[in-house]
């Protein structure tokens, strides 16, 4: 079990006091959030490809870097970020080959079913007013979606005037980053 090999390294990690060389505080030195994909390409390539080292950022994840909603978790994590934490910039950055890209809600729906799932939850869920296919929908392009997402987070009633709010798309292959908006 890949959990139990985990805990074991950890159980060595600190009895060696590895952890000495990533002490910092809570506060982030860069004084900035970044929202992007939990892909699991971008977990070190990301950090690497922009010199963000550990206690530079705030980071805060999901499917896709996809905001749909200005009080989902992760707005609330972006404002906590900044009212709590200091941060005075936010950066989206989504990346190409995205698995929320042209979600096919349907197939996804029948996965779920597949993997145990019972068919009349989905029912009862999609009568009682949630929409699976909103919820579960991705994007037709990256650049659309993280636009979207910044639009959400530039918009937010919450949000002061003077923090900065950019939208950037990273290529999981190389590293490569182009910025869409830049505030």
């Amino acid at each position: 079990m890949h959990l139990d090999e985990m805990l074991e390294y950890n159980k060595q990690f600190v009895e060696n006091k590895q952890y000495t060389s990533y002490t910092t505080d809570t506060y982030p030195n860069k004084k900035m959030v970044i929202f992007t994909c939990m892909e699991s390409r971008l977990i070190e390539l990301l950090l690497k490809s922009l010199n963000i080292h550990n206690g530079d950022v705030k980071m805060v994840k999901n499917a896709g870097a996809i905001i749909r909603k200005p009080f989902d978790s992760i707005m609330k994590s972006i404002l906590v970020a900044v009212f709590k934490l200091k941060a005075d910039e936010v950066v989206v950055i989504g990346h190409h080959d995205c698995g929320m890209s042209n979600v096919d809600t349907e197939a996804l729906k029948k996965t779920m079913v597949e993997r145990g799932i019972d068919a009349e939850k989905i029912n009862t869920l999609t009568h009682g007013g949630i929409n699976l296919d909103e919820e579960f929908h991705g994007f037709d392009t990256v650049e659309e979606s993280v636009m979207q997402s910044v639009g959400i987070i530039r918009n937010h009633p919450l949000l002061p005037k003077e923090v900065k709010v950019h939208g950037l798309v990273i290529n999981p292959d190389t590293g490569k980053v182009d910025v869409v908006t830049r505030e």
